[in-house]
């Protein structure tokens, strides 16, 4: 009795899978997509159709087909599903042009693709309250003159233990961290050529990075001076430059991680945040900013990084539909 992999070889000549180690994550090679543009769209929109289906990319470069599934679900039965797919191609292309059924297809899709939109608005709502929220804490923590009691209340928890703990954390938010972090995260995007995803990484890195350095120099406010710091610092401090671009960068890196893997999609959200509250706080335990410092570059960051997540998913959804007609 043969692997799935040799029954997905002999009873799907027009599927081959090529890789199925990660449970709910398989790759195809698919016979006929390779230069076809027009089966990559049909695919593409018909597994997007499909439930069990969380994500489906298909490459007429390459003939593969990347499909995120669910878990329960095993990598023979979307091969079937991929097969009846690609046939149901085949007799379209026979009998009508393939294009026109892609419109046609597509008219559902419009439709999902306005919900989704709608959805899209109600996450931005959701993110406008957060964002109220961490300003008005920003306002209150310096109209009642919050920032210096709560510094000092933080200082009784020091350890030489502790000490360590946050210059380690502090460090995975230092500019050369999040340069490497960006690189890699380039690197991997380049390698499945998901340029608009790099496009969007780029210019959420540099405009964060900008947005900082100009509310830096707005505001000049200078840093606390209660005691001695044991990490060097330079610029302004308001806002927190680790709280504002740590919040853009592992907020982009989190959300990409989450679509590519659905089915951890809390614990990515729930272990992103946990970084990004870490490594604010760390700039409080060793005083080199101001509490408010650090909850306005959370604000700041969070519309920044929301900015550039709803701007590229109307940009995919737009091409999409575009390639479509």
């Amino acid at each position: 009795m043969g692997t799935p992999i040799d029954n997905l070889r002999n009873d799907i000549p027009l599927i081959r899978a090529i890789h199925t180690a990660v449970k709910g994550r398989a790759r195809y090679k698919v016979s006929g997509l390779h230069d076809s543009e027009a089966l990559k769209r049909y695919l593409e929109l018909r597994l997007s159709e499909e439930e069990i289906i969380a994500q489906a990319r298909a490459s007429h470069l390459t003939g593969n087909v990347l499909v995120i599934f669910h878990p329960d679900k095993s990598p023979n039965a979307i091969a079937l599903l991929l097969q009846e797919i690609v046939l149901d191609y085949t007799k379209q292309a026979r009998t009508s042009p393939v294009t026109s059924t892609v419109t046609g297809l597509s008219i559902a899709k419009v439709q999902e693709n306005l919900k989704q939109l709608d959805q899209a608005g109600n996450r931005l709502v959701l993110v406008s309250v957060a964002v109220g929220t961490l300003i008005s804490c920003t306002v209150l923590l310096r109209g009642y003159g919050l920032d210096k009691a709560i510094l000092l209340a933080i200082q009784k928890l020091h350890t030489p233990l502790l000490d360590r703990i946050m210059l380690g954390v502090t460090f995975l938010g230092e500019p050369l961290v999040l340069l490497l972090v960006c690189l890699g995260l380039g690197t991997g995007l380049r390698h499945y050529k998901r340029r608009s995803e790099i496009t969007t990484l780029t210019t959420a890195a540099f405009g964060a990075i900008s947005l900082n350095f100009l509310l830096k120099e707005l505001f000049c406010r200078a840093r606390p001076a209660l005691w001695n710091y044991i990490v060097n610092v330079r610029h302004y401090s308001f806002p927190s430059g680790h709280s504002m671009v740590s919040m853009v960068i592992y907020g982009f890196l989190g959300y990409l991680l989450a679509k590519q893997f659905p089915q951890y999609r809390r614990r990515i959200f729930a272990l992103s945040a946990v970084l990004i509250v870490a490594i604010g706080f760390s700039r409080l335990y060793l005083g080199v900013h101001w509490p408010t410092d650090v909850v306005a570059g959370y604000a700041a960051g969070l519309v920044w990084l929301t900015a550039c997540i709803l701007s590229l998913e109307l940009e995919q959804k737009y091409r999409f539909l575009g390639a479509s007609e």
